[in-house]
């Protein structure tokens, strides 16, 4: 069982499109349904972690606003970062699912057991992920994701009730 998501920021819950505005402030589009499907996952007893590359105001704010407790931004090595939390949550990389899309998630895609990207995910990746999804990073993608898992998981009754 799936017990931790592992996301990508730029390209995964974005369209990897970074806008400045005049005055440099940074500008980021998430996709709502991504949204709704992680605080989901959340509320059916799950974690969420971000692992991204690059560090940014926006990603934290978005993070705190789903309720992911676990963010880990301008990182090098996103799974050596990954191990280093699934010690602390006492988790193994068989109950680990990720998305990412580009060469630097490489590594730890490879080291979980469920890995993902989005349609739009360069080559390398799409040729080493268990599931290349249909939609785009940044075009809901990452709910897609959360709805394969929640239904492998076993937890579809479960993910209706919290709504229906």
């Amino acid at each position: 069982m799936i017990k931790l998501l592992v996301l990508d920021v730029d390209g995964c819950l974005t369209d990897g499109g970074i806008i400045y505005s005049e005055n440099g402030d940074e500008i980021k589009k998430f996709h709502v349904k991504d949204g709704f499907g992680i605080r989901a996952w959340i509320e059916l007893g799950n974690e969420v972690a971000i692992i991204t590359g690059r560090q940014s105001s926006i990603v934290a704010k978005r993070a705190k606003e789903l309720g992911i407790k676990h963010l880990f931004q301008n990182v090098k090595n996103k799974k050596l970062v990954l191990q280093e939390l699934l010690r602390s949550l006492s988790l193994n990389s068989s109950e680990v699912a990720a998305i990412g899309d580009d060469i630097n998630d490489f590594a730890m895609l490879q080291y979980v057991a469920k890995s993902f990207t989005p349609k739009d995910g360069v080559v390398e990746i799409q040729e080493i992920v268990d599931t290349v999804l249909s939609k785009n990073g940044g075009d809901a993608a990452v709910r897609e994701m959360i709805d394969i898992l929640i239904a492998s998981n076993g937890q579809k009754k479960e993910f209706l009730a919290l709504w229906i």
